[in-house]
């Protein structure tokens, strides 16, 4: 990367030649796009123009396919409350709030990044699923982890700023902590049979040779600054440690000059004092200031006695005042060389830290499936959905006083691809279609789901269309709020889509709002047309 890239110092590139410098630095993804390639060459010149500084750890290249995940919409993830609350913008009372159980903060960045990527691959579902039930069923090994994982630290940000050169001794003391955890990571990972917990393994890379390095240089609980020292340990520098006894040890080398210098001159009150305006100076009795050698200077008469410094002294004294200052800059650039070596490591670091997420997502997953009693979803391509005793993962946990009632849920692709929901207000209508939509999203992202029993068709897109206001700022009306979405969600929804609908025309009157959602139920259920599985609630008040 270094090489390639190093010809960004002399002049910015047009896009064409940062494509060709991609296509040369990532042959391992050749089938992308030339379009492509210019992207990425454009977002690389840009870091390099804006951060001046080395770019080889971004060693390889990953194109995101939007057909390997489900695509929701901002609605979607709004109405569905993935990751905070519709009113409070709050984690609690969200999807992510029941499922997060993470103590890393890479753990929790990957699990946010699971609930809002699903996937739709079959295969790559069940190998998560097989990876949760595994930590399921060894309950020992899975606290044991949680155990272990509290301890490890960020080494994902730890490794980002150690790139870009901002990081500090107490970043490599805890990313020394972290790897420290690795080994004991690996083996309970050993314990658990399932491929992707093998796969996970494979990437915990404890890295010992650094990590001893680390342990060696850097003391238990460094300054926050790099500037002042105190941040190696002794016993790393021969230089730094003799430093730093000259630093601590001056009133021993003063006292011992002292008694030298008594000895020799046979002044028998001389003493060796320090003040700050003089610094370092010889005191004299007057009575026997004619024993004082002739290459001692005077320096200050008070009234019983002459102060004096000779050149010995003000060695000494030079040798004191810099020692600081040149340990503290030794100190530095010896951080400063092991920073490097960490940044030599950059790939097997990241590596690392995915992996070390993924096993805490996994183990994370399989404690709230065991706490809330969640059973293993069957997925299948069929597009059947068929949930005995659904319940809501979040309402269930809010409530406190009261049960949930389960409920059953059957969608099919022939002629129960439409249900209608209708009851009273505070009925439930709108739980009981969110959390088909959400145990469907949750099948599909690998984990666990709140029901009795949960076959689950492979879903593409989950569309919502619930509640509606005005949009002031563009001018537009509930109702056209309302209709916009619902065109939306017909220009774009197959055959292979779950649709949540919440009484679709309720923003106009009652004959029109009739007429508008059975024009759309309509549409949906014409496979020609759309075809889409469907949860539409329509009212009391509309029948």
């Amino acid at each position: 990367m270094t090489g390639v890239w190093a010809l960004l110092l002399d002049r910015p590139l047009s896009a064409q030649e940062a494509a060709e410098l991609t296509r040369k630095q990532f042959p391992q993804a050749a089938d992308l796009s030339v379009v492509a390639y210019r992207a990425v060459g454009g977002v690389l010149n840009y870091l390099y123009e804006t951060q001046r500084t080395d770019l080889s750890y971004l060693s390889s290249l990953r194109h995101y396919e939007s057909d390997r995940f489900m695509e929701l919409d901002l609605t979607a993830r709004r109405n569905l409350e993935l990751t905070e609350t519709l009113r409070g913008g709050e984690k609690k009372g969200s999807l992510l709030w029941v499922l997060d159980k993470t103590k890393t903060a890479m753990g929790s960045r990957m699990i946010r990044s699971w609930i809002e990527q699903p996937l739709i691959s079959p295969a790559a579902i069940r190998r998560r699923l097989d990876g949760v039930q595994a930590l399921v069923e060894h309950t020992m090994e899975r606290e044991e982890l949680i155990l272990a994982l509290r301890e490890v630290t960020d080494l994902e940000r730890i490794i980002g700023r150690v790139v870009y050169g901002s990081a500090n001794a107490r970043d490599l003391a805890s990313l020394a902590t972290g790897l420290g955890k690795i080994p004991k990571l690996r083996e309970l990972c050993a314990a658990v049979d399932a491929p992707l917990i093998a796969e996970v393994r494979q990437g915990l890379d404890d890295l010992t040779a650094l990590r001893e390095e680390l342990e060696r240089a850097i003391v238990d609980e460094p300054p926050f600054t790099v500037r002042e020292g105190g941040m190696i340990r002794t016993g790393y520098s021969e230089e730094v440690d003799r430093l730093r006894s000259i630093q601590t040890g001056g009133r021993d080398l003063v006292a011992q000059m002292e008694a030298r210098v008594k000895e020799e001159c046979g002044i028998r009150n001389l003493k060796v004092s320090y003040n700050k305006v003089f610094g370092y100076y010889i005191e004299v009795a007057k009575s026997q200031s004619e024993l004082v050698p002739d290459s001692w200077v005077r320096k200050q008469t008070t009234v019983n006695s002459e102060r004096y410094i000779n050149q010995e002294l003000k060695d000494l004294e030079h040798t004191i005042f810099s020692a600081g200052d040149k340990v503290t800059a030794l100190e530095y650039e010896l951080f400063s060389n092991v920073r490097d070596k960490v940044g030599q490591e950059v790939t097997r670091i990241q590596r690392t830290a995915k992996a070390i997420a993924g096993l805490e997502v996994f183990a994370s997953l399989a404690l709230v499936a065991e706490r809330n009693h969640y059973v293993r979803p069957k997925v299948n391509e069929g597009g059947i959905i068929d949930i005995k005793g659904g319940r809501h993962p979040v309402v269930e946990q809010m409530i406190d006083n009261d049960m949930f009632i389960a409920n059953d849920t059957y969608l099919d692709n022939t002629k129960k691809r439409i249900s209608i929901i209708t009851g009273p207000n505070m009925a439930g209508k709108s739980t009981y279609m969110r959390q088909t939509a959400l145990i469907v999203l949750m099948a599909q992202i690998g984990s666990f789901v709140p029901a009795d029993k949960a076959v689950v068709g492979i879903v593409d897109r989950i569309f919502t269309r619930v509640g509606a206001s005005d949009d002031l700022a563009s001018g537009q009306s509930t109702f056209m709020v309302e209709m916009t979405e619902v065109a939306n969600i017909l220009r774009n929804a197959t055959a292979k889509s779950l649709l949540i609908l919440d009484e679709i025309g309720r923003g106009t009157s009652t004959f029109d709002g009739l007429a508008i959602a059975w024009a759309v139920i309509e549409h949906i259920s014409n496979t020609k047309l759309c075809g889409a599985k469907t949860l539409f609630e329509i009212g009391r008040a509309s029948c």
